[in-house]
């Protein structure tokens, strides 16, 4: 059974967070919740979503996962300041499966220094830090680059979750 990362922290986006984590789940893949710390009560920036961290960022090991997916709201900003986050990012990038970012998601890929030369999109306020990242940015609801998977907003959300799925239908990367 395929096994996904969600990175989060507090404040991340409810409808970011919970819409890909009920998809994957209602799929029949195990979703490993990932933060700071273990056992951390997380909460959405509306209130309307919560999880609870399996493990902490810095004691996952990125060969134990088949995806990440990432999240947006105020969540990527602070994880770009948790070294173990970013130091899972690039490991994980650099096995090559499938990276799932939405929003300001890909400020967390941003700060691992695994944008450049990948064509992406994100929110509209976080597109210039992406093309200075040297990133190819792209307005588009769905930009998927190889193992990348990138959307801009909540309302891109039901593009964003069926190529998460159509990802993880694909033979597994080891």
């Amino acid at each position: 059974m395929k096994r996904i990362a969600m990175l989060v922290t507090q404040e991340f986006e409810d409808s970011e967070a919970r819409q890909p984590f009920e998809a994957v789940k209602q799929a029949g893949f195990q979703v490993a919740v990932l933060s700071p710390q273990a056992g951390e009560h997380l909460t959405g920036k509306a209130g309307e979503f919560s999880l609870t961290s399996d493990l902490a960022v810095s004691w996952a090991r990125a060969e134990d996962y088949d995806m990440l997916i990432i999240p947006g709201g105020h969540s990527p900003e602070s994880l770009r300041l948790e070294k173990g986050a970013v130091e899972f990012v690039k490991a994980f990038a650099a096995t090559d499966r499938p990276i799932a970012a939405v929003c300001h998601g890909p400020q967390l890929l941003i700060s691992a220094g695994v944008t450049k030369g990948r064509k992406m999109t994100c929110y509209e306020s976080v597109a210039v830090d992406l093309k200075n990242s040297g990133a190819v940015y792209e307005d588009s609801p769905l930009v998927v680059d190889g193992s990348f998977i990138t959307s801009r907003k909540p309302a891109d959300l039901p593009q964003f979750c069926q190529a998460i799925l159509e990802a993880l239908r694909e033979p597994a990367r080891r």
